[in-house]
């Protein structure tokens, strides 16, 4: 990997629902074989582990996978490496009730392609009505785009939209880079928008996470 940083990276985000019986030791294994797959030439950062909070209209999940990549390409390397393949056949599968996959283009992008351990992240994925149109969508994302301007504990943002899993008219944010939950809860993203806005929206995810060291993963659980 160069040491320089890239100006434009892929951002994949998986969500995952452990099962309620879920055996703490397999999830645990998931996210230690998880975790592993730094080691793949084509991942940037990669980080595994448990959801803080789950804000939804129906859906829950319990644990994320957050990585990144110089390109679309590579993106699809780590995805078809058969190391990624047997993760996702052994630990992932038996273990999960859901998962929902989402990537998009962030670019602009001038920041360390790593996240910190301690970082706390929010995710949040807004799905708007169908039929909305082109105008409203990128003035949606406009708003998002200037929240890291109004929130200055926001360490790094990105927002686009998503390019996978039937994504059409999803839109993403993930502000990354807070010094910790508390200063994350005090944040309201929803509240960027206008009512008329709000109005497009069909469904909103807000997920908290904060980022721990490989090693650490399994005693967080």
């Amino acid at each position: 990997m160069s040491s320089s940083y890239p100006n434009q990276i892929i951002e994949h985000i998986v969500l995952f629902k452990a099962k309620p019986n879920a055996d703490p030791s397999a999830v645990n294994a998931m996210l230690g074989n998880l975790n592993s797959l730094i080691s793949l030439d084509s991942v940037l950062y990669l980080s595994a582990g448990p959801v803080s909070r789950c804000r939804s209209n129906s859906l829950t999940f319990t644990h994320i996978l957050h990585s990144r990549y110089r390109s679309k390409p590579d993106l699809n390397s780590y995805s078809e490496n058969p190391n990624h393949v047997s993760v996702v056949a052994n630990y992932v599968k038996p273990v999960v009730d859901d998962v929902m996959a989402v990537d998009w283009v962030a670019g602009d992008f001038s920041n360390p392609p790593v996240v910190s351990p301690g970082s706390a992240i929010r995710l949040t994925i807004l799905k708007l009505k169908e039929g909305t149109g082109e105008s409203c969508k990128s003035e949606v994302l406009g708003i998002l785009k200037g929240v890291e301007e109004k929130s200055p504990p926001i360490k790094q943002l990105t927002v686009g939209r998503i390019s996978r899993r039937g994504g059409q008219g999803f839109l993403d944010l993930l502000d990354c880079g807070f010094q910790g939950l508390k200063e994350l809860e005090a944040m309201d993203t929803e509240s960027e928008l206008s009512n008329e806005q709000k109005d497009k929206v069909d469904g909103v995810v807000v997920l908290d996470y904060v980022v721990v060291a490989a090693s650490a993963q399994s005693a967080s659980l």
